[in-house]
């Protein structure tokens, strides 16, 4: 083993040693004092205040050095506080203070300034220099809802322009000037607002005084409790640690030690919280009578629910009633909620988002490999040489892993595919940007598949050890017209053999998919050619490869594993087979249905056909998210009774019956289970506000109001539960999850598995099977009379219907939705930038703002559906993906023209 001494004392180092890291594993972290470095940044060197001797012999010629970015070398000897390295501190701090403000306890850092620590560490007690020439009357920005900036208080570390590059990837502030004109820019010289500053924060965490902060002041220290949970926005399942005083929450920033995101996160998991206190936040169940809610007490509302789901399910018999739960709430009220309905209700007419938006992924990878989960971890793109990215706009919808992925992408070294219809941020770094058709994956997937096979670059060894069906489906897929699939996918047949090549010949490729490949009619056959790219080229089962979903929401995958879909119960176990009809039967001490329940599109026509009496609907805004809005509302006013558990009064919460005021995620504890199947736990923050409850709690009082006893909601006690049913949870238990939670499936013992399939697939081999393209029946039938193609995406700023995130400071970064549009089609119909449009489908018509831009193709448009002033899904249709009934967003038949200026006076005021 290699050492070296810390002041004449041998410690063991390990390769990559810096000095610094050295000393801080061995000896007290305050020996060496620093400002430039930070625990997410690489080494630097700019202070100097790290400095340290050096020598190779004891009491041997020295030299100084910096500690940040100078290796450990065998045989070293490191002196930390010498005289002439003390001096050389004091020095440097003091030349530091020469320029900046003395407004100490004023200031917002006051306690908490690491520059006010380093000069007591050091000693400083006066300036000796002479006050001179500064830059202590530089202008505040207060121009941004969220980050201000006093750069008099700049001290010139670069750890804010490090972060912005290293951490967010967006390049925005950087220095100009040098010598003493040296100083921060953002942008083109411009203010926060005005720049393309993506509001993550990342600056403002890494900055060691307040230089740079934001508008909770988040590193003052008035907080009397910090609380670790996980965010409530996507499914990177990024952690937090928030700060609260006297129950009221001050700031969240990101720790350092998170393994997911290891002191990072995007503004909606850092600023926009303030929705948990908002005003709108509903503070009472309510029962509407004569057209009006009337506020309840919770044993009303309870016995009303109760009587009315026993007449429903005597009447007209368990499947009568329904459920829809929320990717927002834990596992453990997902869980809740799936055994509310088939416990005690007795039916499997039980649905959520998870099997809405990526049942594909479920079904198409439980087909291929046996799991419908990621087979890797995001930390794999360390050890992978080629990414493709499908369907998916990560720096937007999953800002954590896009930072990662579009550092992956600008890596001179790297392999970087993306399949999308738009230039998206990552598609602008990309080798390979194949801008296909909407509702073409399985023509551009069969190519790629076709030249991987006739390029001879297929792992043989692989497919015939650990696959099943390959030939058949190698006969089939040599039969593909490339010609054709060229004409209808728009992208060039060659410009794919490119990008398959790549794909094939790197040592490990990893792939990354979205709703852009699950919201289509084809969705279940194109995840299942993602993961045949996989076996084909054998970039399964170890570091650097696999095929991993991004998940939507927190909790999708969460609450797929706990049994919110119809046809599967908990652990993914098939509720028509015998032996788990068994399992249920014992396990709950009912009888639990064996037949498939409806599905949300299914509920919704059995609600038109008079055969749905009753639906609980938690957590979602089905009447803004789901297609074909007027559709969605029939079916919700033909249904007798409509219960909304919510956290604000939604579009679909106005059309209820009953309205049960949940809690959100700072209100409660649980798990959440992120996009790489990390179990998490989410701890609570601050109490319900008065007159909600959590989630869980509400379920389990009405299951014993409905005479199935239960204990009282404790996610200790409900995960205990769960790891009897589930499998794959088997070993994990509240105490177990620590801050990092647990990688599912995890044995008895608590050992958790980072990488799936690596011996076997869950289904034993994995399984090839062909599939055509198919045109996706809304072109088939209008596209003629409409002939431009809709699809949807996400914006970085909001959060699906934007319940949340319109009700933060959010709302003033991004107003509305828009439509972008390319410039052609804009021309062609008299189109300006910032005229509302009117885009027509069979279903009808909404107006919505321009943003003409070539990120489309001609033909092509793209909106967002953030906001219930615009309601996009009135125009969406009902067609969905041919296996799993996952509607199909991302192909929508319209036709455009300029609007006839008659808008709704909200559109108007934005």
């Amino acid at each position: 083993m290699k050492t070296a001494y810390i002041n004449d004392v041998a410690h063991p180092y390990k390769e990559g040693d810096t000095l610094l890291s050295f000393i801080r594993r061995h000896a007290d972290g305050n020996l060496v004092p620093t400002l430039c470095d930070a625990p997410n940044l690489d080494p630097f060197g700019a202070c100097r205040v790290c400095s340290v001797e050096i020598s190779q012999e004891k009491n041997g010629a020295v030299k100084t050095v910096a500690a940040c970015h100078t290796p450990v070398a065998e045989g070293q000897f490191i002196y930390t506080s010498s005289q002439r390295i003390q001096k050389l501190r004091k020095n440097i701090i003091e030349l530091v203070l020469t320029d900046h403000p003395l407004d100490c306890l004023t200031c917002e850092v006051n306690g908490n300034c690491e520059l006010q620590t380093v000069a007591a560490q050091v000693g400083i007690r006066e300036v000796r220099y002479p006050e001179g020439d500064n830059h202590l009357e530089r202008e505040k920005d207060l121009s941004h809802p969220y980050m201000t900036s006093d750069l008099s208080k700049c001290i010139n570390c670069y750890r804010c322009v490090r972060a912005c590059d290293e951490v967010q990837g967006e390049f925005v502030l950087s220095m100009a000037g040098r010598g003493f004109d040296a100083h921060i820019v953002k942008g083109l010289d411009q203010s926060f607002m005005d720049s393309d500053c993506v509001s993550c924060g990342a600056c403002s965490q890494a900055c060691p005084t307040s230089a740079i902060s934001d508008i909770f002041q988040s590193k003052a220290i008035q907080a009397t409790e910090t609380t670790r949970t996980v965010c409530t926005y996507c499914g990177v399942g990024c952690n937090l640690d928030i700060a609260t005083n006297s129950g009221e929450i001050l700031s969240i920033t990101a720790p350092y030690d998170a393994e997911v995101n290891q002191g990072h996160t995007c503004l909606k998991g850092r600023f926009a919280f303030k929705f948990y206190n908002h005003p709108d936040r509903l503070d009472s169940p309510m029962i509407k009578r004569n057209g009006h809610f009337e506020k309840v007490g919770w044993d009303e509302v309870y016995d009303f629910i109760t009587e009315k789901f026993k007449h429903y399910k005597e009447t007209f018999g368990p499947d009568s009633l329904a459920g829809i739960s929320s990717s927002r709430c834990t596992n453990e009220e997902n869980y809740l909620m799936q055994k509310f309905f088939r416990a005690v209700i007795q039916t499997n007419n039980i649905d959520g988002c998870a099997r809405v938006c990526h049942s594909p992924t479920a079904l198409g990878m439980q087909r291929t490999f046996g799991t419908g989960a990621a087979t890797n971890s995001i930390e794999d793109l360390k050890h992978t040489n080629c990414i493709l990215v499908i369907g998916a706009n990560p720096t937007d919808a999953h800002p954590v892993t896009g930072a990662k992925l579009k550092q992956f992408a600008m890596k001179s070294d790297s392999v970087t595919i993306v399949i999308d219809p738009r230039r998206t941020e990552l598609a602008r770094y990309a080798t390979h940007h194949l801008a296909l058709r909407p509702g073409t994956n399985v023509a551009v997937l069969n190519m790629m598949m076709y030249y991987i096979i006739t390029e001879g670059l297929v792992d043989e060894g692989f497919i015939s050890k650990r696959t099943e069906g390959y030939l058949d489906f190698k006969e089939e897929l040599m039969k593909i017209d490339l010609n054709k699939l060229e004409a209808v996918s728009g992208v060039p047949k060659e410009q794919v053999r490119e990008a398959a090549i790549a794909y094939a010949t790197t040592p490990n490729a990893m792939s990354f998919h979205g709703l852009g490949v699950t919201e289509h009619s084809q969705g279940t056959f194109t995840v299942m050619q993602i993961a045949d790219l996989a076996m084909l080229t054998g970039n399964i089962g170890r570091k650097g490869v696999g095929v991993n979903p991004l998940r939507g929401q927190n909790n999708v995958q969460g609450s797929a594993d706990m049994g919110v879909q119809p046809h599967q119960g908990a652990g993914y176990l098939d509720v028509t087979k015998d032996e788990v009809n068994e399992r249920y039967n014992t396990f709950y001490g009912t009888t639990v249905p064996k037949h498939i329940g409806y599905k949300i599109p299914e509920m919704f026509q059995a609600a038109l056909e008079g055969k749905l009496k009753a639906i609980w609907i938690i957590g979602e805004d089905v009447v803004q998210t789901d297609p074909n809005t007027q559709k969605v509302i029939r079916a919700l006013e033909a249904t007798e009774l409509v219960i909304v558990q919510e956290l604000f009064m939604t579009e679909t919460a106005k059309y209820a019956d009953v309205i049960l005021p949940g809690a959100s995620f700072l209100e409660k504890s649980g798990t959440f289970t992120n996009g790489e199947r990390r179990v998490q736990a989410v701890r609570q923050v601050v109490e319900p506000i008065e007159g909600s409850k959590p989630d869980g709690q509400i379920i389990v009082e009405l299951m014993n109001r409905m005479g199935y006893a239960q204990p009282d909601y404790t996610p200790d006690g409900m995960l205990e539960e769960i790891s009897q049913i589930v499998p794959f949870f088997e070993g994990i238990r509240w105490e177990r999850l620590g801050k990092n939670g647990l990688q599912w499936p995890v044995a008895a013992n608590g050992t958790d598995t980072k990488i799936l399939h690596q011996q076997q697939f869950k289904r034993g081999l994995g399984y090839f099977e062909f599939h055509n393209w198919e045109e996706t029946q809304e072109i088939t039938a209008h596209g003629k009379d409409y002939p431009y193609i809709l699809t949807t995406n996400r914006e970085l700023e909001h959060y699906n219907c934007g319940a949340m995130t319109r009700r933060t400071a959010n709302e003033k970064i991004l107003k509305s939705d828009y439509l972008m549009i390319h410039p052609e089609d804009a021309a062609a119909n008299l189109i300006r930038e910032g005229d509302f449009v009117c885009l027509e489908s069979p279903r009808g018509k909404v107006d919505v703002r321009a943003r003409i831009t070539d990120e489309v193709k001609p033909g092509i448009l793209s909106t967002t559906f953030h906001f219930p002033d615009i309601m996009v899904n009135n125009i969406t249709s009902d067609i969905h993906d041919s296996e799993a009934m996952c509607p199909e967003y991302k192909v929508v038949a319209v036709r455009i023209r300029k609007s006839k200026g008659k808008y709704k006076k909200q559109l108007q005021d934005r």
